[in-house]
């Protein structure tokens, strides 16, 4: 007898994704599949186009060639309420009404999941109890928005995106307004989560933490596997015009990148 074991779709993939703007062309024939699970890091030089891909793959710009697939299903032919609920995006200029408290901007999240039927309940309560907690940012659910740090600010758009409870996480530069505590428990936080997520960074070390590393240069995919295989120094150079070298950290035997101009 032959047993017949399905294969689970990959929680997000792309094929010959391409992007145009004004002529110019900001992607060019990008194809990856994202496993379950991972962290997948993005990185490459001002103006490779993680932003861009970022965007492309949350379905907020329609691409000019290639397609995406989100959890085994084309994106384009998703309803916009089955993407909210299986995908979050956290963008670098997310904004939010003034006008409302931090509890308040959090329960949006919970948004794609509300309906006359399923009003907001003390279950979606405990949801953005609990990602307000786990961003350290529990002591913020009264404050008004517009009171915020820009730190703050980054880490109740997160919150916001964990209480939709996406299978899929996108982050574009999500530790760019938050001080070495936050960045650091933000990526450890993140990793820990039952989600897969692809996270634009510009910090190579913080990409080592992450389980794969896609490199872009030029609107093009050069790279794509462990982050020791794929952050060489040869490739370093030739992306990111930096010599570079691997020290090791006497505390905990962790490689560390160290670079230098050419």
């Amino acid at each position: 007898m032959t047993v017949m074991h399905s294969v689970q779709p990959a929680p997000m993939a792309c094929s010959g994704l391409g992007l145009k703007l004004a002529g110019h062309a900001v992607l060019c024939d990008i194809t990856l599949s994202v496993i379950p699970g991972e962290t997948l890091a993005v990185v490459g030089p001002n103006g490779s186009g993680k932003s861009s891909l970022l965007k492309l793959l949350a379905g907020l710009r329609t691409p000019s060639s290639g397609s995406v697939e989100l959890l085994g299903e084309p994106l384009a032919r998703l309803p916009r309420r089955r993407v909210a609920q299986a995908l979050a995006l956290v963008e670098q200029q997310a904004d939010t009404l003034d006008a409302i408290s931090v509890f308040d901007a959090v329960a949006l999240g919970r948004t794609p999941w509300l309906s006359a039927l399923t009003p907001f309940s003390s279950a979606d309560r405990a949801i953005v109890e609990q990602a307000l907690a786990d961003l350290d940012a529990a002591h913020l659910t009264t404050r008004i928005w517009r009171s915020l740090s820009g730190g703050e600010r980054q880490r109740v758009h997160i919150a916001r995106a964990l209480a939709q409870r996406p299978q899929v996480l996108l982050l574009d530069e999500p530790t760019n307004h938050l001080d070495i505590q936050h960045q650091l428990s933000l990526l450890q936080q993140v990793q820990g989560l039952p989600v897969t997520t692809l996270v634009a960074l510009h910090d190579l070390n913080q990409a080592l933490t992450c389980d794969r590393v896609a490199v872009l240069d030029q609107g093009r995919l050069v790279a794509l596997g462990k982050p020791l295989e794929v952050l060489t120094p040869e490739r370093l150079l030739s992306t990111f015009r930096v010599h570079a070298h691997y020290l090791t950290d006497p505390y905990d035997g962790t490689p560390v990148l160290r670079f230098r101009v050419p």
